[in-house]
C-alpha cells in the first residue's frame, strides 16, 4: 500500500467513526434494558438473544430472563427444562442450550465470572466471533470490530461490495473492513458509542427495506447511494425452492393430562417438550397400541398447521384423542403424562405451544 492510499484510508476511517459517534449519541438509542451497564453476563445475555431475532421481540424475555436469572451462579444451578420453557416461543433454542451450558462452564472453570479474556470468550459455547467482540466492547470497553447483520448490510452498501450475505469471499472482505474502520478509542466511551451506532444505524436507518438514506450520518460517501443502487446490496441470496415436511403430531388426553415426550438434544427444538409424532398416513390407533400400549379414541378434527423454519416448512396434523388405558409403553425418549396444569412450565415449540392453547389449555 502506497502513503497515498493510507492516508485515504485513514481520512476516510475518521470521518466514518467520527460521523458515526457523533449520530449515535445525539440519535441512537440509549435506553435498551441492556445498555447503561458493564456486566459481562447481562450484555452476553442480550446479545445471545439479539442473534436473528428483533430487540422488540427480545426485550421482554430478556427481563423475564433477569428476573429469574439474574447472574452466572442463578443460571448454571437451573435445570435445562427450567432455561428452557423461559426460552420458550424466542425460536433457536440451541441459544437457549448453549447459554445454560455456558454457564456451567463458567461456574466451573473461572469461579463463576465472566472471563475478560478474548480467546476465552470465543470458546464458550455459542459465541463466535462477533458475539464475542461485542461482549469485549460493551462490558470491558476494548477494541474489536463487530459484524452481526446489521453491521453486514451497512458496510455492503457503504464500499458498494457485491456478493450476498453468508458468501465466503464477502464476509472475509467486510470483516477487513470492519477493522479498518473502526476508531482509535483514545476517549472512554468512544468505541462503545461506535460499535452501538453501527447497530442503531442498521435497526433503525439502513434498513433491509425502505432504508432512510437522507437522514443516514454516512450516506456523502455511500456507494450504493451514490449509484443510486442501495436496493441492490447487499445480493440476495440464490433462492432455493423451500422443503415442505408434514408429520403428524398426537393429541393424546387422559383425564386432565397430555403426553408429551422429549426431542433429541440435536436436531430441531432439540431438547424441548413436545407432541409425539408420527409419520403421515399411517392408522393412529396401531401405531399408539404398538409404541404406547394406548388404545385411543379419536376426537374433533384440528386443522393442519404451517410453521417456517430457515430451510423447510413444517405442515403439522395435530390428531386429539382419548387414551381409555393408563399404561405407557416407556421406549427410548422420554414421555411422560403432564398435568395440564404444569404443561406450559415446561420448555415447549412456540407451534406445539399455540396448538394446546387453542385447544386444551389456557396460559
Amino acid at each position: 500500500m502506497n502513503q497515498t492510499s493510507k492516508i485515504l484510508i485513514n481520512k476516510q476511517n475518521f470521518n466514518f467513526s467520527f460521523q458515526l459517534i457523533h449520530w449515535q449519541k445525539a440519535h441512537g438509542r440509549h435506553g435498551l434494558p441492556w445498555q447503561n451497564t458493564r456486566d459481562p453476563y447481562a450484555i452476553w445475555l442480550s446479545e445471545i438473544m439479539l442473534q436473528q431475532t428483533r430487540v422488540a421481540t427480545v426485550i421482554p424475555y430478556y427481563q423475564r430472563f433477569l428476573k429469574f436469572y439474574p447472574d452466572i451462579k442463578s443460571l448454571s444451578l437451573a435445570s435445562l427444562d427450567e432455561v428452557l420453557a423461559l426460552w420458550s416461543g424466542l425460536g433457536y433454542y440451541s441459544r437457549g442450550r448453549n447459554l445454560h451450558k455456558s454457564a456451567n462452564l463458567i461456574a466451573r472453570n473461572y469461579g463463576g465470572k465472566f472471563p475478560s479474556e478474548h480467546n476465552s470468550i470465543k470458546q464458550l459455547p455459542g459465541i463466535g466471533r462477533s458475539t464475542a467482540a461485542a461482549i469485549q466492547v460493551f462490558a470491558f470497553g476494548k477494541r474489536y470490530a463487530i459484524l452481526d447483520g446489521n453491521v453486514k448490510r451497512i458496510l455492503t452498501r457503504y464500499f458498494g461490495a457485491r456478493g450476498y450475505l453468508g458468501e465466503k469471499k464477502l464476509d472475509t472482505l467486510l470483516w477487513k473492513k470492519a477493522e479498518e474502520l473502526l476508531p482509535e478509542n483514545k476517549v472512554n466511551g468512544e468505541i462503545e458509542a461506535y460499535s452501538q451506532g453501527l447497530m442503531d444505524l442498521g435497526s433503525t436507518i439502513c434498513t433491509r427495506n425502505k432504508p432512510k438514506c437522507a437522514v443516514c450520518p454516512i450516506h456523502l460517501k455511500c456507494a450504493a447511494l451514490q449509484k443510486n443502487k442501495v436496493g441492490e446490496f447487499p445480493a440476495a441470496r440464490p433462492r432455493k425452492l423451500l422443503l415442505v415436511k408434514e408429520t403428524t403430531m398426537l393429541m393424546i388426553i387422559r383425564r386432565k393430562e397430555i403426553l408429551l415426550e422429549r426431542r433429541p438434544s440435536k436436531g430441531i427444538w432439540g431438547g424441548l417438550w413436545c407432541l409425539p409424532e408420527m409419520p403421515v398416513n399411517e392408522d393412529i390407533s396401531l401405531y399408539c397400541d404398538q409404541k404406547f400400549g394406548l388404545k385411543i379414541k379419536q376426537l374433533a378434527h384440528i386443522p393442519s398447521v404451517d410453521h417456517s423454519f430457515t430451510h423447510f416448512k413444517l405442515r403439522i396434523y395435530p390428531k386429539s384423542m382419548l387414551a381409555d388405558s393408563k399404561k405407557l409403553v416407556i421406549n427410548k425418549g422420554e414421555q411422560k403424562w403432564i398435568p395440564f396444569c404444569r404443561v406450559m412450565e415446561l420448555g415447549i415449540p412456540a407451534p406445539v405451544r399455540s396448538l394446546l392453547n387453542l385447544n386444551f389449555i389456557k396460559e
